[in-house]
Formats: C-alpha cells, sequence, structure tokens
C-alpha cells in the first residue's frame, strides 16, 4: 500500500509549512467521478505554488474540460460558468462563459530538477506556441505516453501525476463511452473563428444532443481542490481541519519532536467532505501535524 502524505504546520513563534515525501493532493472532481493527484511541489516550485494559488483563490470553480483528443490529452483550466444547470445552448454570445483569472505567465520548469516526462496519467501546464515561458492557468492530463511533449517548445512541465481514478475517467476519455461524446463548435458556428472554431473544436460533453446545439447543463464541469489542513487554536484544544479523501483512510498525526517521531491523534473514512478533528492533549507550545492518506 502506497502512502501518500500532506504535511503540516509547526505552531510557536512561527507559522511554518514543512516539505514531505510526497507532494501536495489534489483533488479533481467530475460528474463521473474524482481524480486524485499528487503534486510534485519540491521538484516544479513555480508551477505547482502558481497552480495551487489558483485553486484557493477559487479560479478552478465551477470550471469545464474545453478540449479533449482521445488517445492524447484532456485538457481544462480555462474556462468557467455559473450556469452549470442552464438549457440554453452553448455557443456566440458566450454570455455565460469567462476567462479563468491567473497570475501572469510563469517560467518553464521542465528543465528545473528532474526532468519528468508527459507519460500516461500525469498532468502538465498548457501554453502558447510562441515560447516556453507562456503557460498561465491551463493544464492537461496526458492520456497516453506523450513523451514527444518533453521535446516541443522547452518541454512540457509536468508537474503532478494521477494517484487514483476510481472510476477509469481517463480509460472514459480515451473510450469515448455511450455517456460522453464530443463536438465540434466550428460545426455549429462556422463564423465564430476565436472560440467555435479556435477553442471549442475538440469540447467534450456529457450527453449525444445531437441534432441540437449542446446547452451549458452538458459541459463536463471539472471542480479542483486541496486537501488543505489548516489548524486553529494555539493552546489547548487544537483543531484541525482538511478536505478527506472519500473512501480512504484519512490519518492525522502529530509530534512534539524534530526529527519527527509521528503519534496517531485519529484515523477516520473520508467521504469528501472537510473533517474537523480536535487535539484535546496540546499542551506542548511546539506541536507538529499531517494528514496522511492511505492509497
Amino acid at each position: 500500500m502506497q502512502t501518500h502524505t500532506r504535511l503540516l504546520f509547526l505552531f510557536g513563534l512561527c507559522l511554518s509549512l514543512f516539505s514531505a515525501q510526497a507532494g501536495t493532493l489534489a483533488q479533481f472532481r467530475t460528474p463521473f467521478g474524482d481524480l486524485d493527484v499528487e503534486l510534485y511541489d519540491k521538484e516544479k516550485p513555480v508551477t505547482v505554488e502558481n497552480f495551487k494559488s489558483l485553486v484557493r483563490l477559487g479560479a478552478y470553480q465551477n470550471t469545464f474540460f474545453h478540449r479533449l483528443v482521445p488517445g492524447f490529452v484532456v485538457q481544462g483550466g480555462g474556462f468557467w460558468t455559473t450556469s452549470k444547470t442552464n438549457g440554453a445552448g452553448f455557443g456566440p454570445n458566450w454570455n455565460y462563459v469567462g476567462v479563468v483569472p491567473n497570475f501572469g505567465q510563469i517560467t518553464n520548469e521542465y528543465s528545473v530538477g528532474p526532468k519528468l516526462s508527459n507519460t500516461n496519467g500525469t498532468i502538465a501546464m498548457a501554453k502558447l506556441g510562441s515560447g516556453p515561458n507562456t503557460a498561465t492557468c491551463q493544464w492537461f492530463f496526458n492520456l497516453a505516453n506523450n513523451s514527444s511533449l518533453d521535446l516541443q517548445n522547452g518541454g512540457f512541465t509536468v508537474f503532478g501525476h494521477v494517484v487514483r481514478d476510481p472510476n477509469g475517467l481517463l480509460t472514459l476519455f480515451n473510450n469515448l463511452s455511450n455517456r460522453i461524446t464530443m463536438v465540434d463548435m466550428s460545426w455549429w458556428f462556422p463564423n465564430d473563428s476565436v472560440a467555435a472554431s479556435g477553442l471549442f473544436s475538440e469540447l467534450p460533453i456529457t450527453t449525444n444532443t445531437l441534432p441540437y446545439v449542446p446547452p451549458y447543463s452538458s459541459l463536463l464541469y471539472v471542480d479542483v481542490s486541496l486537501l488543505s489542513v489548516q489548524v486553529s487554536g494555539k493552546g489547548n484544544p487544537r483543531t484541525i481541519s482538511w478536505n478527506s479523501v472519500n473512501g480512504r483512510t484519512n490519518l492525522v498525526e502529530y509530534t512534539t519532536v524534530m526529527p519527527p517521531v509521528w503519534n496517531r491523534l485519529v484515523a477516520t473514512n473520508g467521504n469528501g467532505t472537510r473533517f474537523n478533528v480536535l487535539d484535546n492533549q496540546a499542551t506542548n507550545k511546539f506541536r507538529f501535524y499531517r494528514v496522511r492518506v492511505l492509497y
């Protein structure tokens, strides 16, 4: 059994975030199941911090996968809508579509630290063809061994990998089951060269809507969250809260010494909601916590 660990807070004269043997855990929630993704915090620090900052901002809520090429990639992180149940047709004037905000272009980290290849099940930053340092907020999952991307445009920075796909979502993307299909929006709106032809020509949807324009309710939505451990209270008790991982054992542990000797505070089965655990024995001024998820 492989263990992935999200660490941890130090309480004392300062508040610090310590590194762990495994990276931050991100959860991609879709109508067809969730993807749990371990991020490479240590290996690709700029890319991961940019991604995590966008998640904390709420930028990846109400977003949708806007590009799917079976056997290659599925891409998201670029567009959102607050009309997830809207039966109106998805199209011009694109009244219910917004562009995901970002912090500007980031440095390409493909050659920073280990050169991580775009293999099946990894997540990488999308970017413009105009240069390697043009990634902002869009990302894609590799649906095959796309190592050829390592040699293009300075290399596409892989910043995480899928550690759990309980519903076989990546396989679904590749096989295009009867629950999901694709639409070329330029077929419906051939005169819209920017959005219909340029952005949404390989749009995945959740139902086969032909012969009608697909409604907003048929888009393949994805919301992203982090394990997001927080500790409140400086004395006794302290509250440890985090976004639990559904269907897995979530362990809360503590130590009062460094190097750490970890003691179990609680073990619980996650259900996907935010959990709160009290530490009623938090009498030591310096006390470290971590949450681990067992895979």
